[in-house]
């Protein structure tokens, strides 16, 4: 499989962003955008699931967030005031000054196309992802072909927040004097808990992988700046309502980060989409669960108009 990588940049108020990607599969294929959640690498997107697409047919373009992975880091940056009066804004829909939004990670986006050159392409968010997503789909139509939103929410109104057992891990975090092993635990321990008990990988597989991750990059205060321009942001309904590209909206039925019922809100807010649940699956991309979505995606990338 051919793969390419190099680096897109982008002026902000805040400087340059210079977004880390990957470019696989034939460049005159159609071109598949993937666009990862929170804090998460583009390694997130798994390389068989890359593959399986690739061999579909279509040239897949993954990358890093800023903040993130190997992309540009906005050291310094941070809100004011308390993330919880934060948090009660967003829970409420409404937005809050923070470093930057999910509006502007969306021009990062718009920054990766340009600098590749593609005019148009599918686009699939997953979580953060999806979010973003959504706003590129609305304020730049002709750049998306057609729409896969994963595990994702719209951010309205007194949404469903994540489980029990999601909120406790912000609770319950390793001590400030934790051994590098204590820590790597408490990752592993983090992946199995979003990912719930279905088609959960071996111990092992989820240490080695939560393992490469650290070693490719490790940088908590991108997630947290991520963190706050969802909370910066607010809710994207009015985003939503107006995407126009064919869209399937994919959720796990055992996701306890972004509750089923806010992807059921996704496809109803956006005219035309189609909802479908993935059983079993939570808020991860285990092996099981990638023949549905690909089904589901890849269908969906044929109702893109012809000469669309």
């Amino acid at each position: 499989m051919r793969t390419s990588s190099g680096v897109a940049r982008r002026g902000t108020p805040h400087g340059p962003v210079e977004l880390f990607y990957e470019d696989l599969g034939d460049p005159a294929d159609a071109p598949v955008l993937l666009i990862m959640g929170l804090g998460a690498q583009l390694p997130m997107w798994p390389d068989g699931f890359c593959g399986q697409l690739v061999d579909a047919g279509y040239r897949v373009i993954r990358f890093d967030h800023r903040d993130t992975g190997l992309s540009a880091k906005m050291h310094g940056l941070r809100a004011r005031g308390s993330v919880y009066r934060r948090i009660g804004r967003y829970l409420l829909g409404r937005s809050s000054p923070v470093p930057y939004t999910l509006v502007d990670m969306t021009g990062d986006v718009v920054a990766l196309l340009d600098h590749l050159g593609v005019a148009r392409a599918h686009v699939v968010g997953a979580s953060l992802g999806g979010m973003l997503a959504q706003i590129l789909a609305a304020t730049e139509p002709g750049r998306v072909a057609s729409l896969g939103i994963i595990m994702s929410t719209t951010g309205k109104p007194l949404s469903a927040p994540p489980a029990w057992r999601v909120l406790k891990l912000a609770f319950d975090q390793p001590a400030r004097d934790a051994s590098t092993e204590e820590k790597l635990a408490f990752e592993v321990r983090n992946v199995e808990v979003f990912n719930g008990p279905n088609f959960l990988p071996s111990r092992g597989e989820l240490r080695q992988r939560v393992q490469q991750l650290a070693d490719r990059c490790n940088y908590p205060p991108g997630m947290l700046r991520q963190f706050d321009a969802v909370l910066g942001t607010g809710s994207l309904l009015g985003y939503s309502r107006a995407i126009t590209a064919p869209t399937v909206v994919l959720h796990g039925s055992a996701d306890p980060m972004v509750r089923p019922r806010n992807g059921r809100a996704v496809a109803a807010a956006i005219p035309g989409a189609r909802f479908v649940v993935v059983d079993g699956m939570g808020h991860d991309l285990p092996r099981p669960v990638w023949r549905p979505i690909l089904e589901a995606l890849t269908e969906n990338f044929s109702q893109t108009p012809p000469g669309g």
